[in-house]
């Protein structure tokens, strides 16, 4: 599966003074996106874990259009945009009533326990590919 959908409703503790969601949480809603999107291709962070393999966060491009509310919900869509042995880019868009709120880019590496890089294991190369 190279694309999901979710929809989460804003929280409370997500917003700022303003009722406005605070820009770092638009972080943790790509999380949801992109461990939804590996577990419904029938992978498992915690699997790759337990194999000796984390998936980190190296970069994040992210456009800011319009911000998202105290109890909005919100649609966050997921892709793979590019997976080689090196690297996996996840392209987002977050939606509100079909008006786009933020679109994103993140680039993720494989890493063992002592924060060597790894090749992208092959399950994901093939989930993603």
């Amino acid at each position: 599966m190279r694309e999901h959908e979710i929809e989460l409703r804003v929280r409370y503790d997500e917003v700022d003074a303003m009722g406005l969601v605070h820009h770092s949480n638009y972080l943790r809603y790509f999380e949801i996106g992109r461990t939804e999107l590996l577990r419904a291709s029938g992978g498992c962070y915690r699997d790759m874990e337990s194999a000796g393999q984390w998936v980190v966060v190296v970069h994040v491009d992210c456009r800011y259009r319009k911000p998202a509310r105290y109890d909005d919900v919100i649609t966050v869509r997921t892709r793979i945009d590019k997976v080689t042995v090196g690297k996996i880019v996840h392209a987002y868009e977050i939606t509100c009533n079909d008006e786009t709120l933020v679109t994103a880019l993140v680039t993720l590496v494989v890493i063992d326990q002592h924060g060597s890089l790894q090749r992208v294991p092959e399950e994901l190369l093939e989930l993603y590919g």
